[in-house]
């Protein structure tokens, strides 16, 4: 039992139309591990999935091609989708043969991979990619082999570092234009020149796309006709240098994503480049073994790979905050991070960490066929400028260029702590008129489904406080909440603000407090709001726990409220939520 009806594009297939549908798409999520709800630990929450895709109420997003989600959906077995199934079957089994050289385990193990298969193609309902997650943990558990291709990689990048250090990849990168191209200002001159660097250092970069182990040799590099190609520049990239900009004039964050070994040495020569331009980049690998492609792991046992990283630091942290991100960011330029799996681009289990660099970095480079297809061939909207380069089968260079929708709103760092400074400027003003400067914590949207009325209740209270309170400036939270930034975005900014050292009194909501703001508001307390205080907001704890520490700096801070004690049973703040991680139906 497939879809009822006929969609003309996945944007279409949302959660809330229709009861059968909602089942299917949540028989889809469970099926492929990916459901939320039922593995909280593994699978991002929707608001962690929004810092990466652009996702309208009730949107549904699968981490494939439009065509693919079509097909399972359906759950039929047409050619194509059989075709992809197949592919991953026999990449598996020269997996077993080749890296397993007990044949009876070998076997064994195939034996169970097989009814696994075969379940697979009797209800296709399961990605490719996630079959293939599915093959490799088998794999991985039941022969006691970690990394099969780790020795693989090294040779590639082995190989690589030969050809980067030679006379030939040198002469590509670093000769003349023509003549008639160095005529003209010197600033025209010196943006035509660094384009033309990196360009031709991204069609490098993707020559050995397709090339097996046995091709990455200088001889190759010389028979590559590369030389030829990269000679003169081209239009193609002229989206990535208009947003880059010329001689440094705006300064940009980029993640960068390569995508095989060997090839990373040539993608390091490409950051380098952007690098020296006064740029800022992220790259992101994979945590754990996915065939040829590069791991956050691999400089542990490769020297060619830990000499080509030099200058790089290295963040082993998966759930980094996004004050302590942007604090790495801002130290060093070029960060290499995990992306959380061991599979194809999947935000579904990519880790915190990758989530909140995606959100704060401006463009998204992306190499590799594989990320053309989830990343263009996929209707959905990503909060990103994204640039997706790689070489076909044919050895054409290719460049897919897609921007995020005009009603994503970014708030930059910049303007964050405008805003912070903007309230700090406010608090010192009121400090030389003498008045006393209260802060107020109070829920916000620990309480599901009720952000509006938690502003509400707030500010009816904060309002009640002025009236009552002779020269106090009270700082309400509430009435400085932005449509469309999220809790990381408010919790860094208030952390400026609470950190400040102009705090006299820090008040936390009380269930007293609540009460009052319903009695003053002529309603009774609903039940949802009933025995509420700060304590059941996560907000509110990580505000208590940066209370205590400011109060340890400036003693005469006093702090108002339910007991410390009490705040810290609660659990991690939810990422990009305004309420904890426990609450699992956050509104």
């Amino acid at each position: 039992m497939g879809l009822a009806k006929k969609y003309d594009s996945v944007l279409d297939v949302k959660y809330g139309q229709d009861p059968a549908l909602d089942a299917l798409l949540l028989h889809f999520m469970s099926e492929n591990h990916l459901e939320y709800t039922i593995d909280p630990l593994k699978n991002a929450s929707s608001e962690q999935l929004r810092f990466m895709i652009a996702l309208k109420e009730g949107e549904f997003y699968a981490p494939c091609s439009d065509w693919m989600f079509f097909m399972l959906l359906n759950q039929r077995l047409p050619e194509r989708l059989l075709q992809k199934y197949i592919e991953q079957w026999k990449r598996f089994i020269h997996l077993s043969r080749d890296f397993c050289t007990d044949r009876e385990l070998a076997s064994r193990f195939i034996q169970l991979a097989r009814h696994k298969f075969r379940m697979v193609l009797a209800s296709p309902i399961l990605m490719p990619s996630r079959l293939m997650k599915w093959f490799i943990t088998i794999f991985m558990t039941q022969s006691g082999i970690d990394d099969p291709y780790l020795h693989i990689r090294r040779g590639l990048n082995r190989r690589a570092a030969e050809m980067v250090g030679s006379s030939e990849f040198d002469e590509m990168v670093h000769a003349s234009p023509a003549e008639a191209d160095l005529k003209g200002r010197i600033d025209d001159i010196r943006f035509l020149l660094d384009r033309l660097e990196i360009e031709r250092l991204m069609r490098i970069a993707t020559f050995t796309d397709h090339w097996n182990p046995e091709m990455f040799s200088l001889d190759g590099l010389r028979a590559s006709g590369l030389a030829e190609e990269v000679r003169e520049g081209s239009d193609l990239l002229n989206p990535m240098f208009e947003y880059l900009g010329r001689d440094g004039e705006q300064r940009h964050r980029i993640l960068y994503l390569p995508n095989r070994a060997g090839g990373i040495l040539f993608d390091l020569k490409v950051v380098k480049a952007l690098l020296r331009l006064g740029h800022r980049v992220v790259l992101a690998l994979k945590e754990g073994f996915y065939f040829d492609y590069p791991t956050f792991w691999d400089r542990d046992t490769d020297l060619e790979l830990a000499k080509a990283f030099e200058g790089a630091h290295f963040v082993s942290e998966d759930k980094l905050s996004k004050n302590e991100l942007l604090g790495i960011m801002a130290r060093h330029p070029f960060i290499v991070i995990s992306d959380g799996t061991r599979e194809k681009f999947n935000p579904y289990r990519m880790s915190v960490t990758f989530a909140r660099a995606w959100k704060e970095c401006d463009f998204v480079l992306a190499k590799g066929e594989d990320l053309y297809d989830r990343l263009i061939l996929n209707s959905h909207e990503f909060t990103r400028d994204i640039i997706n380069f790689f070489r076909d089968e044919e050895g054409v260079f290719r460049v897919h260029f897609r921007a995020k929708p005009d009603r994503v709103r970014t708030f930059s760092e910049q303007y964050i702590l405008r805003k912070a400074e903007e309230i700090i400027l406010e608090m010192r003003r009121a400090r030389a008129q003498g008045k006393t400067v209260m802060f107020y914590s109070g829920i916000i949207g620990s309480v599901p489904g009720q952000t509006q009325a938690a502003i509400e209740v707030i500010t009816t209270y904060v309002n009640h406080l002025r009236n009552q309170l002779d020269d106090a400036y009270i700082i309400n939270p509430g009435e400085h909440f932005e449509e469309g930034m999220d809790a990381d975005d408010l919790m860094f900014m208030w952390e400026k603000v609470q950190r400040s050292g102009y705090i006299n009194v820090w008040r936390f909501q009380t269930y007293f407090d609540i009460e009052k703001s319903f009695e003053l508001m002529g309603r009774k307390v609903p039940p949802v709001w009933t025995g509420k205080d700060s304590t059941y907001s996560t907000g509110c704890t990580k505000e208590m726990h940066i209370a205590l520490d400011v109060q340890r700096s400036h003693p005469e801070l006093q702090i108002i409220g339910p007991n410390p004690e009490k705040f810290f049973r609660r659990r991690e703040y939810g990422v990009g939520k305004f309420c904890d991680v426990a609450i699992d139906s956050c509104g």
